[in-house]
């Protein structure tokens, strides 16, 4: 499923018209990175939470050049399905 999918169906569900769902849907990702680059996590409840998690320091190779190379700690956006998330895929309920 594509973000133009989510729309569409969104739009169906709804009602309401696609380019103000795409406005939308365009306009929550956008706050969940900025919150992620601030370093905030992202609750929601019942769907699932996405974090940053830190990596720590660590030595890579570069195989081409055959030379060891050290990758800096640096941080990645993670997300965690909420436990009635992971239930409804595993059971496969189609929430409607």
């Amino acid at each position: 499923m594509t973000k133009a999918d989510i729309v569409a169906e969104i739009a169906v569900e709804t009602g309401v018209e696609r380019n103000d769902v795409q406005k939308t849907v365009e306009a929550f990702m956008t706050s969940i990175k900025s919150a992620l680059a601030k370093n905030e996590n992202v609750y929601l409840r019942g769907f699932g939470s996405f974090i940053v998690k830190e990596r720590a320091e660590k030595t890579g190779r570069n195989i081409s050049k055959n030379t060891t190379i050290i990758i800096p700690a640096h941080n990645i956006p993670s997300f965690k399905p909420a436990k009635t998330f992971v239930d409804e895929v595993k059971n496969k309920v189609v929430v409607k």
